[in-house]
């Protein structure tokens, strides 16, 4: 009996050995896949700035652009930018169609449950902008009123997650693809409030000629963190960023490329 546990407990150990092996085969496999083509591929919503956004001759710019051009060159890649639909970001990062999800995305807990996360980088809030002819003062005045969001984003996440904040109060949500159609339609009436990241609502307003027609409000949301996503198999390549990320801040270099597009 004795000699039958002992071959049984000798099995299981093997087979233990064994799924920790293949586990670690499989993240240096992936890492070593990424390293041979010499590229990482980054998953964007090429509308989001200032994060990554096409300007009139059509180049991506902004400061996921950079940090991550940065990042890359400690890492010893080149950054491959694929523009995709952001409501399908994390089906994209599980089916390898991208390395990684790096466009002002969101640590939150229903993600994490998908995606592993990066070192945060950089803070942001969820506001509310309306028109001041429509003059609400306060979210509490959208009781009634029609909400736009971005479909997939943090925001709506937070819609859901906090009903009492606006869900509950608003007569209806229209969401959008990108947050530029979604100012067309908040400068045209067809919504009254527009819930979105801070970081693009002051970038987007501060460079537009329709700047004073609007005016923000901080949400009572709390506050979020801007992380790189990352397949949760791929552990070499989650630590090589997050080594990077921290040689950038120690270096100051992350902080000149806040400095540019923040301030």
């Amino acid at each position: 009996m004795m000699k039958k546990i002992i071959k049984l407990l000798g099995l299981l150990i093997i087979v233990i050995t064994s799924v920790g092996l293949a586990g670690c085969q499989r993240q240096a496999s992936s890492w070593q896949k990424i390293k041979e083509r010499g590229t990482l591929v980054i998953g964007v919503d090429d509308s989001f700035v200032p994060m990554d956004f096409r300007q009139k001759n059509g180049k991506l710019v902004g400061f996921d652009v950079d940090l991550a051009t940065a990042v890359c060159k400690e890492i010893g890649l080149k950054p491959d930018f694929q523009t995709i639909d952001w409501s399908m970001k994390e089906t994209e990062l599980r089916n390898g169609t991208i390395d990684v999800i790096w466009n002002g995305y969101t640590k939150t807990k229903a993600r994490a449950k998908k995606v592993a996360f990066s070192r945060p980088y950089l803070e942001n809030d969820q506001i509310l902008v309306t028109r001041k002819k429509e003059q609400i003062n306060n979210y509490c005045q959208m009781k009634g009123r029609i909400l736009g969001v971005q479909t997939g984003s943090s925001g709506a996440d937070d819609l859901d997650n906090y009903p009492n904040v606006l869900k509950k109060r608003v007569k209806s949500t229209v969401l959008y693809d990108t947050y530029n159609n979604a100012f067309i339609d908040l400068k045209a009436g067809r919504i009254t409030g527009l819930l979105i990241d801070g970081v693009y609502a002051n970038y987007y307003l501060a460079h537009s000629k329709y700047q004073k027609e609007f005016k923000k409000e901080k949400l009572p949301y709390p506050s979020e963190k801007f992380s790189v996503g990352i397949n949760k198999k791929d552990k070499i390549l989650k630590d090589k960023i997050n080594q990077a990320l921290e040689h950038l801040e120690k270096t100051g270099e992350l902080e000149k490329i806040r400095q540019k597009w923040f301030n």
